[in-house]
């Protein structure tokens, strides 16, 4: 088992934690990585461009001018790809981009993630981060003592307990380059006491380059990937 350090919210050391080496010390699997991003990205699209055909467009229903006879280009409809104000041919349609990838490669790409962020260094794990009310100060004031600078994109990831990390959550949203996200929810589940950790994903762990999270979300992570 692979420990490591447990910080407080001043930044000083409060103990160790093992770590299951099967979800945080595995070789990095970035082709994996990769279809899990590309899934989450494609996912995000609203697939909504549409545009109308000839068959679609407003008018045309009279021939312009008779076929022959006329020294002119023989035209069936005004509303011709062809014609100004006619339709489009090979136009976008609503769509769905969304692209399925099976549980078992979501739990290599997040293995993959979590293990990438350990061997960096990049992964600060804390006893506990709460907050009285929402304040934008107190988490900057948390981020010094942990020595993250405004220049490192940081994701902070905690454990869902009802109301009890929001104001964290909304103390992160003016502070530029800090997204706190809450990981796991039991009321997404269809069954209430199944430990889940839907909001934790490849894309914002890459995406952020430090990755701050606490001793309970470990062993609900180790519990779900494991």
């Amino acid at each position: 088992m692979a420990q490591a350090d447990v910080v407080n919210m001043a930044g000083q050391k409060v103990g160790t934690v093992e770590l299951n080496e099967a979800i945080f010390n595995v070789e990095p699997n970035l082709d994996v990585m990769f279809r899990y991003v590309n899934m989450q990205l494609a996912g995000r699209r609203a697939g909504l461009a549409s545009v109308k055909t000839r068959s679609e467009v407003r008018g045309g229903g009279r021939k312009p001018w008779a076929q022959k006879h006329t020294g002119r280009a023989r035209v069936g409809s005004t509303r011709s790809p062809l014609w100004r104000h006619g339709g489009v041919i090979h136009g976008p349609k609503p769509k769905d981009w969304s692209i399925k990838m099976t549980k078992k490669m979501k739990k290599v790409a997040l293995r993959s993630a979590l293990s990438l962020r350990l061997k960096e260094g990049n992964l600060i794990i804390l006893d506990d981060l709460k907050f009285d009310r929402p304040k934008t100060r107190e988490l900057r004031n948390v981020m010094g003592s942990l020595g993250l600078d405004k220049t490192q994109k940081t994701l902070f990831i905690l454990p869902w307990q009802k109301d009890e990390y929001q104001n964290v959550r909304l103390s992160g949203k003016n502070i530029y380059g800090v997204k706190v996200i809450i990981a796991d929810n039991p009321g997404n589940s269809a069954n209430g006491n199944k430990t889940n950790i839907d909001g934790l994903n490849v894309y914002d762990i890459v995406n952020h380059e430090k990755l701050v999270i606490t001793t309970d979300l470990v062993r609900k992570i180790e519990e779900v990937l494991g």
